[in-house]
């Protein structure tokens, strides 16, 4: 396991911090190349605020933490880099006031309800507003497959069979014709499946194209 971040989780003594431990080398491949750049995070769902602490900690003294909770009580988690902003996480109108002061986001969390249409509003109203090359990482994706969640196993609303069908236009270009490029196709690298979690990861949009090199036989 990449020592970096489980390190810093392992000796964490700030607020209580409740990670699954497999999580951790997710986490490091994806936020590591954010570490000491100037970088805005957002975490949906505080919990007891320590994971803020621990990404304060792991990205370093130019970064700016965002946690998002409609607990009014977690605004006491507010220190140096850290802003706490109360609001329902499916409200886009709330989340839109969060952008405006915030900015494009660099990488957004979500381990907020788990609700699955509260993730389905976050996730389609915070994705296009990501940074060009920003992260957006949902946590604890086996809810999905829990019906008191609004979920249930391939139920059409959990977020797991909509990231499934983002699979289709990520690579509409090749569909001949069945799926239509889209913002979406234009202006994501990846979407990676693990075990709880899935991960989006938006880049800049490159004409394809596929040279033959070398010379033939």
């Amino acid at each position: 396991m990449p020592m970096g971040l489980y390190r810093d989780f392992l000796t964490h003594t700030g607020r209580v911090v409740h990670k699954w431990t497999h999580y951790f080398p997710v986490y490091e491949r994806y936020l590591a190349p954010w570490v000491n750049r100037s970088v805005t995070l957002i975490e949906i769902g505080c919990g007891e605020g320590g994971s803020l602490q621990l990404w304060k900690r792991y990205l370093g003294p130019y970064a700016r933490i965002v946690g998002i909770d409609f607990n009014p009580a977690c605004k006491a988690f507010e220190e140096d880099q850290i802003s706490v902003h109360i609001g329902d996480q499916g409200d886009t109108g709330f989340l839109s006031r969060v952008i405006e002061e915030v900015g494009a986001p660099d990488i957004v969390i979500d381990d907020g309800s788990h609700i699955m249409h509260h993730m389905r509003a976050s996730f389609d109203y915070l994705y296009p507003r990501l940074s060009k090359s920003g992260v957006y990482i949902i946590e604890d994706t086996h809810a999905a497959y829990w019906e008191e969640y609004g979920g249930g196993y391939r139920a059409p609303q959990s977020i797991v069979e909509y990231a499934k069908a983002l699979v289709d236009r990520l690579n509409a270009d090749h569909a001949r014709g069945v799926v239509t490029p889209d913002d979406f196709t234009r202006s994501t690298h990846s979407v990676a499946f693990y075990e709880s979690m899935i991960v989006f990861e938006r880049g800049w949009f490159n004409a394809k194209h596929a040279p033959k090199i070398g010379r033939a036989p």
